[in-house]
């Protein structure tokens, strides 16, 4: 028999899942439009040319292509060897690059600064493994026409938000800047033309640590001098948190000869992170080290981490170069991407259950418009209704019920009314 399996690295969900993943999407949505973002769509394909037009960093490579119409056999054979000759459109790999897309179509009926929200499944030819998916969703906010640091802190300052409203407590946010990163590595002595494979380097400092990083710079045969420098840098004594986030701690974590205008950037928006918090104590902490792989980023960079897992649960940066690739102009940019799959399954299962759900579990004798007339006073009341018959098994009916995520249930007989109907709890 064939396989009735979904696609590898593809998934079904059963009602249970789906109702809980939009039930977190909904609180996304809710806090991210309270902050001033309007939502967006765009198509799931885009040009071939733009998904490979070099601004979509690894992720082009595992670009999912659609195959043109119309070319039999042969053409398809003539052109094995130019993906480009056999596909026009592609499945989009993230919203990024959608979203530069659909700004410089629409930009005449958008605001100078416009704040968007995607919330969006994307595809990728990912080798399937836990916490890796094929198809996934992304929820992206951006902000488009701002050039200032005050779209970095709505950016955080609505994430934040976000994992606040989540019950998601602990969770910090790691910042750096990559004109810090590259003012860094020319302190230290790398040529500028050797600085992206440097980056790429660093940017495996979490997997190998310092002494992996060191030996991968010799053997790309990096300049014997800067690699000293920079391992010097690297073991120095000092911890990589500094707290609180705050320009004296900012340079002391850096070397000397940081440009005065990234450092008071970067301080700046934790002050102001702040002051949007009211406290003293904000969730953010500078990172050096951090990289993020992304060659489009020209500014600051960030990552969303938490205690419980030792993976990123999102991130985003400044990418003021991409949109005029489009435009032939430059247009400021900045991004904020929750990693949606791996945030879900975080949230705690009993604060997003629903707040009504009964399900109506009925005798044999009663009428269908009887157990109507039920459901809708009951759906009247703002309730989420379900119609079972009773079984044998009650107590198996009643267990796959508060799987589904119903909260409680009541029987109904032939003299059950509206008025005495009294739901009680499935736990």
């Amino acid at each position: 028999m064939p396989s009735v399996n979904p696609p590898r690295g593809m998934r079904d969900f059963l009602p249970a899942d789906k109702a809980r993943r939009e039930r977190v999407l909904a609180v996304i949505r809710d806090r991210y439009r309270a902050h001033g973002f309007d939502e967006i769509e765009t198509p799931v394909v885009e040009d071939y040319e733009r998904l490979h037009a070099g601004i979509g960093g690894d992720n082009e490579k595992l670009a999912f292509n659609v195959l043109r119409r119309g070319l039999d056999a042969d053409a398809i054979r003539d052109a094995a060897d130019d993906p480009a000759a056999l596909s026009d459109l592609g499945l989009r790999y993230d919203l990024t690059v959608p979203l530069a897309r659909f700004y410089a179509t629409n930009r005449g009926q958008l605001p100078s600064v416009f704040r968007a929200i995607q919330i969006a499944p994307v595809w990728r030819a990912e080798r399937p493994q836990k916490g890796r998916y094929r198809q996934f969703v992304q929820c992206d906010i951006d902000i488009i026409g701002d050039a200032t640091s005050r779209a970095e802190v709505e950016l955080l300052v609505a994430s934040l938000d976000v994992l606040d409203a989540l019950g998601l407590e602990g969770g910090t946010i790691r910042i750096n800047d990559r004109r810090a990163l590259d003012a860094m590595l020319a302190v230290f002595g790398f040529a500028e033309a050797d600085r992206a494979g440097v980056l790429i380097t660093i940017d495996k400092l979490d997997k190998v640590g310092p002494a992996g990083v060191v030996a991968e710079l010799r053997e790309r045969g990096a300049d014997k001098r800067a690699v000293e420098a920079f391992e010097r840098y690297l073991t120095r004594p000092q911890t990589k948190e500094y707290l609180p986030f705050g320009e004296a701690h900012i340079r002391k974590a850096l070397p000397d000869g940081i440009p005065d205008e990234v450092v008071a950037d970067l301080a700046g928006i934790g002050d102001a992170v702040a002051a949007a918090r009211a406290t003293t104590d904000v969730p953010l902490r500078f990172d050096p080290f951090l990289v993020r792989g992304m060659g489009y980023y020209t500014g600051t960079i960030y990552e969303l981490a938490h205690p419980s897992v030792p993976y990123s649960l999102g991130g985003g940066g400044r990418y003021d170069g991409m949109i005029g690739r489009f435009l032939g102009q430059d247009v400021p940019a900045a991004g904020f991407s929750i990693g949606f799959e791996r945030l879900v399954d975080l949230v705690d299962a009993q604060t997003d259950a629903a707040a009504s759900a009964v399900v109506l579990i009925a005798d044999r004798d009663v009428s269908v418009a009887q157990l109507a007339g039920l459901k809708a006073a009951l759906v009247a009341r703002g309730a989420r209704v379900r119609l079972e018959q009773r079984t044998k098994n009650l107590k198996g009916l009643l267990e796959r019920s508060a799987a589904d995520g119903y909260t409680s249930f009541a029987t109904v007989t032939a003299e059950t009314t509206a008025d005495s109907l009294e739901p009680r709890p499935l736990s």
